[in-house]
C-alpha cells in the first residue's frame, strides 16, 4: 500500500478525481465567464476579437487575449460555444492543472538541489509537492469555471521553475544534467544554458501575460533577486539578464499590441487597469472613496459590482464607509440620482473623489496602512469558498452551527485548510532557508514575487481571494520541504 502511494501516477489519479468531482458537481460561472465567451464567439465567427454592445460588434482591449484564444479552440474543435463548450473548457483546464502539479513538484526539487545530494530526499519533497498539488482544493475548484485561473497558476509555476533554476546556477554554481543523443545539441544547450533559461523564463511571463496583465511581477521579482540577492552576477550581466528577459516577455504580446494600434489606434501591450470601454467614464473618485472602507469580498457585491447596473442602497453599505451621520447623509444624497438612472456621472463622481480625500486627510494610516493590509489578510485567508454553494457563514457560531451545519464544517474546514497551506509554506521556506544557505536566492525569489503581487494587489478595486492563486506553486512548493528533513539515512548522489 505504502509502494502506492509513494508513486507520482496514484496523486494524479486522485487529483483527478478531486478536479472531475468539482467539474461534474459543482460547476461554476462569474461575470467575467459570459464575457470572455462572447469575444471568443465574436473572435471564431467574425475573425474579430470583440463584444457585443448595443447589438453591434465593438472591437475592445478590456481583457488580455489568452484565455478568449483557448475558449474558441475548444469551440472549433468541438462545434460548440458558449454554454455548451463549458464542460469541455473546463475538461481542458483539468489536463493543465494536473500538468501544472507536476510542475509544483519539479519545483520543489529544484529549490531543495543544492542543499542535498541524497536521492531518497528529493523523491520525498517531489512527492510531498505533487501530493499538495494535487489535493489542494483551492487551485482545483478553479478548473471548474471557465476563468483564466488554471492558466495563470500554470504559466507562473513553469516561469518560476526556470528562474529557480537560473538563480540556482548563479548562487551555487549547480550544473543541469543534459542528456542528449544529439551531441551538437547538447554541446550547444550546454554552453548556452543560462541564457536559454533567461529567455525562457521571460518568454513563458510574457505568454502568462496573455492570461493575466500583472503577471510581469514574476518577471521583476526574478531580476531583484538576480540583481541584489545573488551576489556573483556582475552589472554587465545583470544589463544582458534584464534586456534579454525583457525581450522575450514583449514577444508574445507584439501581435496584440499590434492589433491595438491598428485596430483602436492606441499603444497597449496589456489591458486596461480599469476593464474599461473606450470612451467609457472610468469612476476614478467612486474607486478612491472605496479604497478608504472596502477590504472584503463581501462588500463587493453590495456597492462596487452594482455600478452601472443595478441601484446601491446606503442601508447596505458597512457602517465603516461612514464617519458620521452627516457623512452618510451624503452618500445618501450622491445616490439619489445615480439610482434613478443607474449610470454614474462626472459630477457624482467628483463628489465621491471629494469624499475619499477627507476621508484620507482624516485618517491617512487608515486607507495607506490598516486597510491594504486588511485586504492582504483577507486575499490571503479568506475560506475561499466562492464557487462552492456555501454561504460562508460561520457567527453566530452556534446559531450558523443549527441552521446549517455542513455550510459552517466546509466554511471552517477550508479556512483551517487554507492556513494550514500558508503556515506549511512559511515552515518549509524557513526550514530551507535555516538549513542551506545556498539555496537562500531561491527561496528570496518566491518570497518577493509573493510579497510583490500582495502588494500590488491590495491597490486593486475588489480584494478577491482567487488573485493570490498565481502564488500557489511557489507556496506547495516550499511546503513541500517541511517533508525533506533528514533522516540518518545512506546518502545516494542524485543522477
Amino acid at each position: 500500500m505504502r509502494r502506492i502511494f509513494s508513486h507520482p501516477v496514484t496523486a494524479l489519479v486522485i487529483g483527478l478525481g478531486l478536479r472531475l468531482l468539482f467539474v461534474l458537481r459543482f460547476p461554476a460561472t462569474s461575470g467575467d465567464t459570459v464575457l470572455y465567451e462572447q469575444i471568443a464567439t465574436n473572435w471564431l465567427k467574425h475573425g474579430a476579437y470583440a463584444m457585443d454592445v448595443n447589438g453591434a460588434i465593438e472591437p475592445v482591449d478590456l481583457r488580455m487575449p489568452g484565455y478568449a484564444a483557448y475558449l474558441a479552440l475548444v469551440s472549433w474543435l468541438t462545434g460548440k460555444t458558449g454554454e455548451a463548450a463549458r464542460q469541455w473548457v473546463m475538461l481542458g483546464q483539468v489536463a493543465v492543472d494536473l500538468l501544472g502539479c507536476v510542475v509544483i513538484a519539479a519545483l520543489a526539487v529544484v529549490l531543495l538541489i543544492p542543499a542535498v545530494a541524497d536521492a531518497r530526499r528529493a523523491k520525498r519533497v517531489f512527492m510531498a509537492a505533487l501530493w499538495l498539488a494535487a489535493l489542494c482544493p483551492f487551485t482545483a475548484n478553479y478548473t471548474a469555471v471557465p476563468l483564466t485561473e488554471t492558466f495563470a497558476v500554470f504559466l507562473t509555476g513553469l516561469a518560476m521553475l526556470l528562474f529557480v533554476l537560473q538563480v540556482q546556477m548563479h548562487a551555487s554554481g549547480f550544473v543541469l544534467p543534459l542528456t542528449s543523443r544529439n551531441e551538437r545539441l547538447r554541446s550547444f544547450v550546454g554552453r548556452n544554458l543560462l541564457p536559454l533559461l533567461v529567455f525562457g523564463a521571460g518568454f513563458l511571463v510574457g505568454i502568462a501575460t496573455l492570461f493575466r496583465p500583472e503577471s510581469p511581477l514574476l518577471l521583476v521579482a526574478g531580476l531583484l533577486t538576480l540583481l541584489f540577492v545573488v551576489r556573483p552576477v556582475r552589472l554587465g550581466g545583470a544589463l544582458q539578464i534584464v534586456l534579454l528577459s525583457g525581450c522575450a516577455c514583449v514577444l508574445p504580446l507584439l501581435p496584440w499590441a499590434i492589433r491595438n494600434f491598428v485596430t483602436l489606434h492606441e499603444v497597449q501591450f496589456l489591458a486596461p487597469k480599469n476593464s474599461n470601454l473606450p470612451g467609457e467614464l472610468v469612476p476614478y473618485g467612486f474607486m478612491a472613496w472605496e479604497k478608504t472602507w472596502l477590504f472584503r469580498v463581501r462588500d463587493c457585491y453590495l456597492v462596487p459590482w452594482k455600478l452601472n447596473g443595478e441601484a446601491i442602497d446606503v442601508e447596505t453599505i458597512p457602517a465603516r464607509a461612514f464617519d458620521s451621520a452627516k457623512e452618510k447623509q451624503r452618500v445618501a444624497m450622491i445616490l439619489e440620482p445615480y439610482n434613478e438612472e443607474l449610470t454614474l456621472t462626472k459630477e457624482e463622481d467628483d463628489a465621491f473623489a471629494q469624499l475619499a480625500r477627507e476621508r484620507t486627510a482624516r485618517h491617512p494610516l487608515r486607507t495607506y496602512l490598516w486597510l491594504p493590509a486588511l485586504r492582504a489578510a483577507t486575499m490571503w485567508f479568506a475560506p475561499r469558498i466562492e464557487l462552492l454553494p456555501v454561504s460562508g457563514t460561520v457567527f453566530p457560531l452556534r446559531q450558523s452551527w443549527q441552521d446549517d451545519r455542513v455550510d459552517q464544517s466546509v466554511t471552517v474546514g477550508m479556512f483551517l485548510l487554507n492556513v494550514f497551506y500558508v503556515g506549511l509554506a512559511i515552515g518549509g521556506g524557513w526550514r530551507l532557508w535555516r538549513a542551506s544557505p545556498e539555496a537562500r536566492p531561491a527561496v528570496a525569489l518566491l518570497m518577493v514575487f509573493i510579497a510583490l503581487r500582495t502588494a500590488f494587489l491590495t491597490t486593486v478595486e475588489t480584494p478577491e481571494p482567487r488573485y493570490v492563486l498565481e502564488c500557489f506553486p511557489a507556496v506547495i512548493a516550499l511546503g513541500a520541504q517541511v517533508f525533506g528533513r533528514n533522516k540518518n539515512q545512506t546518502v545516494e548522489p542524485v543522477a
